[in-house]
């Protein structure tokens, strides 16, 4: 008797409930991450009076953007009421040319440890993987004191800089472990038709980095926009990054506290990374698996 299950386009009973059970747990788990998303953005769309007088879950009655105004121009933070907007567009200005700065440094490390490889490469990459595991802590007081002696304390340019140096570690493990991938060959090959070292790394090399480029820039970016400790002990005042901005503005009571406009400004302040994320999210999941953090 022929066995209709096996046939294409039949389920069993199993199956199909083994389906609707793997579905019903990622809903019951999806619900779960976003309710503090939806919470977040459902309040800061709410008058504070509505807040006061409803649920915390509930949609809002009345929609206004009153609350998101506030957060981005009119919200105090310390003695200060110009709201996130001057500490947003400053921590993309430390931000970004620090990402890059450390994306290039740790692409040259990786190449050279990997294709160019020196008397002691092996000593060098480990002292500076043991710098992906040196506690922020320690070196605060050393890196003030660098600073100081720099006189670029508690200045945009110190705070980049920190960002920097401490990056490049990571940088340098990340490319480092990709390039192993690469055949030795490609790089003899163009040694061999005349190609020096960074001749090599821009014709040869560059071209085949774009996954571990997407990766590495996904990493230092978030990493650095939600940094809070560097921030807190490297800035000050107008010179805050963002981060500590929004601490102190929620720290920040003058009267009735503000729900709105506190969740408006936590938002506000994750959008960046959010939306890298959704733009480059598919691609920092191939840059993982084509090698990425093998080593």
């Amino acid at each position: 008797m022929l066995d209709t299950s096996a046939l294409p386009g039949r389920r069993s009973i199993g199956q199909i409930i083994g389906r609707i059970t793997i579905y019903a747990m990622l809903l019951i788990f999806a619900t779960y991450y976003l309710m503090p998303l939806f919470v977040m953005l459902s309040t800061s769309l709410r008058p504070l009076a509505e807040i006061k007088s409803g649920s915390i879950i509930a949609l809002p009655r009345e929609i206004t953007f009153d609350a998101w105004v506030k957060a981005w121009g009119q919200a105090c933070i310390g003695t200060k009421c110009d709201g996130l907007s001057p500490h947003f567009w400053l921590t993309l200005k430390v931000v970004v040319p620090s990402v890059i700065v450390s994306t290039v440094l740790g692409m040259i490390n990786g190449y050279a440890l990997t294709k160019w490889r020196f008397k002691g490469a092996n000593l060098v990459f480990g002292l500076m993987l043991f710098g992906c595991f040196v506690p922020y802590q320690a070196i605060l007081l050393p890196m003030a004191q660098t600073l100081g002696t720099l006189g670029i304390s508690n200045t945009p340019l110190g705070l980049g800089l920190v960002f920097t140096l401490y990056g490049i570690p990571f940088t340098t493990l990340f490319f480092r472990n990709y390039y192993v991938s690469i055949p030795d060959d490609l790089i003899k090959a163009a040694t061999i038709d005349g190609a020096g070292f960074f001749a090599t790394l821009w014709y040869i090399i560059v071209p085949l980095s774009p996954p571990i480029i997407v990766v590495t820039v996904i990493w230092q970016f978030t990493g650095m926009w939600n940094d809070f400790l560097f921030g807190a002990a490297f800035s000050s005042g107008a010179g805050q990054p963002v981060i500590v901005a929004l601490n102190n503005l929620v720290n920040t009571t003058t009267g009735v506290k503000e729900y709105n406009v506190d969740f408006a400004a936590s938002i506000i302040a994750a959008i960046p990374t959010v939306f890298v994320y959704v733009v480059a999210g598919k691609y920092f999941i191939r840059g993982l698996t084509a090698g990425s953090v093998k080593g």
